[in-house]
């Protein structure tokens, strides 16, 4: 079995759910899918990982640290960290808070990021990509650059578009119609 239909099947066993859910952009639906239930499995952590690093790595993206808006994008973020050590260009992993924290440094960005890097976003999920662009909005205003976006899935329904409309291009490990989940 490949990496491509091993991450359907591991999608398809823990993360998808029928019924009628009201997803976090307010749409309907009649699946849902808690990606956390692979992305944080063992062996969703190291398919993601392997295919997310080789993703990034075909794409000729060069960032220093990849990651995202928090709970999602973190265990995505520190398999394709992980997989990528050993190499010739390792990257390390970051997490955007939904808001500054109240104490401390007061940081809205945590973990391995630093002004001027450039990294990649990655996602769990892209539905409306709004996710990811509260992510890249808060990374730019933090002084690094945003050489694109990785998501586990793409829900196909516009979320890629709108991204790469404001020029982030997007690679989608799986999608929805590839799951089976969408025509």
């Amino acid at each position: 079995m490949t990496d491509d239909e091993s991450l359907r099947r591991v999608l398809l066993e823990r993360s998808v759910e029928r019924g009628d859910f009201v997803l976090a952009s307010g749409r309907r639906s009649a699946y849902y899918i808690d990606c956390r239930r692979s992305t944080m499995s063992a062996e969703g952590m190291v398919l993601i990982g392997r295919m997310g690093w080789a993703a990034i790595q075909s794409s000729g993206w060069q960032p220093a640290a990849v990651g995202g808006l928090t709970m999602g994008a973190d265990p995505v973020a520190y398999a394709i960290a992980a997989a990528s050590f050993g190499s010739r260009h390792a990257v390390d992993a970051f997490s955007v808070r939904k808001e500054a924290k109240g104490h401390g440094a007061g940081r809205l960005i945590e973990g391995n990021f630093k002004a001027g890097a450039l990294v990649v976003i990655v996602e769990d999920v892209i539905t409306t990509g709004e996710s990811a662009q509260r992510a890249i909005q808060a990374i730019e205003e933090s002084g690094g650059s945003v050489v694109g976006v990785l998501a586990v899935v793409d829900r196909q329904e516009g979320g890629r578009r709108a991204l790469e409309q404001r020029g982030h291009p997007v690679i989608a490990l799986t999608t929805a119609r590839e799951l089976g989940l969408a025509p």
